[in-house]
């Protein structure tokens, strides 16, 4: 016969396996679709010009870790032809957001490449019409290199500003059923003073993400964010 105990301790194994069950993603959402990011973001928009460059981040080695957290990737040198600014740009996508493929967040990054920390907060960019993008801003130092850092990180519809929040956003998309993609979009100046790199990076951002396709503005910044500046300019 079996013992009451078994039969409860049975019972839990089975509600907890149905849960576990229950919670697995089915649904894949890419706002991507079948589109080549940089194919999306312009080369040059308003006074800015780019240029691609290759060693914004580490060489993708084919079957690596890196390779499959982001299967494609823009880096680009924007420079201002009225003063010469440069802001460099990187753009890196990945088509799937699980526990072993998640977005490699700078503040995590830079040291691991012998950076120092001197500034991590949490910021926004405005966009038109009062809308912002929650991001966040560094300053990483090495020997004599400082760079002035702003990033954002999309991981599905949500904007997740430190590491917690994405492992949070990240488990509210897998109870859902969904495998949600996920954008990391980074910008810096260098040896510009913080508050004068935001300012030129907040410009910047704005002039960049306006100038892309109505259509496309949702990997950057997600469909609600990318409806509300339908109104807001071309």
């Amino acid at each position: 016969m079996i013992a009451r105990r078994d039969f409860f301790v049975g019972g839990a194994c089975l509600a907890a396996a149905g849960l576990a069950y229950g919670l697995i993603p089915r649904r894949h959402v890419t706002l991507l679709g079948g589109a080549r990011l940089e194919e999306i973001v312009p080369r040059v928009t308003g006074d800015w010009a780019s240029h691609d460059v290759t060693d914004l981040v580490a060489p993708k080695i084919e079957g690596s870790l890196l390779s499959k957290l982001y299967g494609q990737t823009v880096g680009r040198v924007y420079r201002r032809g009225a003063d010469g600014a440069e802001i460099m740009m990187l753009l890196a996508y990945g088509n799937t957001q699980s526990d072993d493929l998640q977005l490699h967040r700078p503040e995590i990054c830079y040291p691991a490449f012998g950076f120092a920390i001197s500034q991590d907060f949490a910021t926004s960019l405005p966009l038109a019409s009062r809308i912002a993008i929650p991001s966040r801003q560094l300053v990483a130092t090495a020997g004599d290199h400082r760079e002035n850092i702003v990033y954002w990180s999309r991981l599905g519809e949500f904007f997740p500003i430190d590491r917690q929040a994405q492992q949070i956003d990240r488990l509210k998309t897998a109870m859902h059923g969904v495998v949600a993609d996920g954008l990391l979009a980074r910008f810096s100046i260098l040896n510009l003073t913080p508050d004068v790199a935001l300012g030129t990076i907040r410009g910047f951002v704005e002039t960049l993400v306006m100038a892309v396709a109505p259509d496309r503005r949702a990997v950057l910044v997600g469909t609600e964010r990318a409806a509300a500046l339908l109104g807001a300019g071309p």
